[in-house]
């Protein structure tokens, strides 16, 4: 059966400008406005350093302390917040991958826009720094159980090797959010040069065994307990 690749404890990012809604007049619009500004300067500070005030990130996003803290009543509520946009731009790619018709692609076509839009950057720097909601839970279930319709259709047309499971796609791609140089679109070539890799990898259904046995459910969740 294949395993999860979304912690059930989400902590996946992206980037906040992405999620925002365009459009809204007058105050509601500046406000979305600032809000976006202030996580991605959450993003860009915390992935920097985790233990790093929250005054870091008003003066990256070049805002008064008190207008963050109007917004976000402590640093654990940003860290909240900012993972669980992450978490709802990996629902959204996984929703567009599995309209597409083609089982052979759709799994790729994912992997390629996750790597792309940097949604794994933050899993391992902010895990357990941060108590998730339940509404972060029911995401979580929901990610995974789209992720892994994902996953069965790659295998039902053929492209998986026998032996892969969903939580080997979820290290790979945290393992693509690693690789990070000061030129962000090297930093992308070489993501998609490495996912190339294991994806071919993944498809060699003749290749040796796997050594050792995969990741167990919720063997990976230790991260997200406090």
């Amino acid at each position: 059966m294949p395993k999860k690749l979304v912690a059930e404890t989400p902590g996946i990012d992206g980037t906040a400008a992405a999620a925002t809604t365009p459009g809204l007049p007058g105050r509601r619009g500046q406000a979305a406005r600032n809000d976006a500004v202030i996580l991605d300067a959450a993003r860009d500070v915390f992935l920097a350093d985790p233990k790093a005030p929250i005054a870091a990130v008003a003066d990256r996003a070049g805002v008064g302390i008190s207008a963050l803290y109007r917004r976000y009543a402590s640093k654990e509520d940003l860290l909240r917040t900012l993972c669980h946009e992450g978490l709802r731009r990996f629902i959204a790619e996984a929703e567009s991958a599995n309209a597409v018709a083609d089982d052979c692609s759709a799994l790729q076509g994912f992997l390629e826009a996750i790597v792309d839009a940097d949604v794994h950057s933050l899993t391992v720097r902010l895990a357990g720094t941060f108590a998730p909601t339940a509404e972060m839970g029911r995401d979580a279930d929901r990610a995974n159980a789209m992720a892994e319709q994902l996953f069965t259709r790659a295998r039902g047309a053929g492209r998986l090797r026998d032996d892969a499971v969903l939580a080997d796609i979820g290290l790979l791609l945290e393992g693509c959010a690693a690789i990070r140089v000061p030129d962000p679109l090297r930093t992308k070539q070489l993501r998609r040069r490495y996912l190339a890799q294991h994806l071919d990898g993944l498809s060699r259904r003749d290749a040796a065994a796997l050594p050792g046995p995969p990741p167990a459910d919720g063997e990976l969740n230790w991260r997200w307990r406090r």
